[in-house]
């Protein structure tokens, strides 16, 4: 024998390089298919995912594949280990829009550039108001929100001295990322009331807890009194001149949120002598010095009231122009007396 092959065998060679060529052309036709192609299973809205803190290639491409933002977990996980970032991807909620592959999603995922929703919190709004408001925008359920509010435990680690968070959770507008934790939620709500009043009234800091859990609960009620923010110092002054002298705060405002938030009745228009006489602690008509807690969480413009209340000796106030919002403050109850009706303020533009 010579060795050399015959035309025979350099054709099943030359075939067989041929098959071989065509598989690995098919291979990287498919593999391209699921690195490129995007998922049918992304709706036309987009689809947010959880990148679970910690987790590794593996196991976020099989989570990816389970929600339907991509085709492959281990097209995903191959493509990380050929770029090298199987280590640099990053926890979070990411949104995947439609027409986004996995070598998109990937970039995604590594870049680190959450879904964040925009969430306005107006001032003078309720814990329940708050949650509700968390719920529609899909941050996390309005229940969750309430029982980690009232959680004692919880509240104590972030070194408050009240029952509940009514009052801490800081009107703002803030970025959260769908589907987020509620107690990370709330968290954030009172980090923001903690730098904002440290940055706005640098002496809040000097108070024990007892002492800022009664100037919140002032605050509060002040929020849901005032409309014109020039009188809301005058208004502090009317209810320290009270608690002074052991009269009765008798604010609307308490009134209402017994109505609302304890018996679970719609907003009043008016505020009538039946209502004043509802038997409840928030109610400061029939009880004497502060609630129990906030009626709602205040801005800086009813916390600053508190902290720099006018120097008067009005014991008095009562709306005379519904439009403008303006109120008549008085010394003596004969001018109080002229009022025909209590009407209350409604807040975030309800």
């Amino acid at each position: 024998m010579n060795g050399k092959r015959g035309p025979r065998s350099l054709g099943i060679v030359l075939g067989t390089m041929a098959g071989m060529f065509i598989l690995a052309a098919i291979a990287c036709a498919i593999a391209m298919f699921f690195i490129t192609e995007p998922s049918a299973a992304i709706p036309e809205k987009g689809l947010y995912v959880v990148v679970r803190e910690g987790a590794g290639a593996a196991l976020v491409g099989r989570d990816l594949e389970g929600s339907g933002a991509i085709r492959s977990r281990l097209a995903f996980q191959i493509l990380a280990r050929l770029r090298g970032v199987e280590s640099a991807l990053k926890s979070g909620t990411y949104l995947v829009k439609p027409g986004m592959g996995t070598w998109q999603v990937l970039d995604l995922v590594v870049s680190g550039k959450q879904a964040l929703v925009r969430v306005t919190i107006p001032e003078g709004y309720t814990l329940s108001q708050t949650a509700a408001v968390l719920e529609k925008y899909g941050i996390c359920k309005a229940s969750d929100f309430k029982a980690i509010a009232g959680d004692a435990g919880f509240i104590a680690g972030l070194s408050i001295k009240a029952a509940s968070l009514e009052g801490y959770l800081f009107p703002d507008t803030y970025y959260f990322p769908p589907q987020f934790d509620a107690k990370e939620a709330a968290t954030m709500m009172v980090e923001a009331f903690r730098a904002k009043l440290k940055a706005a009234i640098p002496e809040a800091g000097l108070l024990s807890g007892e002492e800022l859990q009664e100037k919140v609960i002032l605050a509060s009620i002040i929020e849901r009194e005032y409309r014109v923010p020039a009188e809301a110092p005058l208004m502090a002054s009317v209810f320290y001149n009270r608690l002074r002298i052991r009269m009765a705060l008798q604010s609307c405002a308490t009134v209402v949120y017994v109505i609302t938030e304890k018996l679970g009745k719609p907003h009043p228009e008016v505020i009538y002598d039946r209502d004043l006489a509802i038997p409840d602690d928030y109610n400061t008509y029939s009880h004497r010095g502060l609630p129990p807690g906030p009626i709602c969480s205040p801005g800086l413009t009813a916390l600053g009231a508190v902290f720099h209340p006018a120097a008067t000796k009005y014991l008095y106030f009562r709306l005379i122009d519904a439009k403008a919002g303006t109120h008549h403050f008085s010394e003596t109850l004969e001018e109080h007396n002229e009022a025909t009706a209590l009407v209350v303020k409604r807040v975030g533009g309800q």
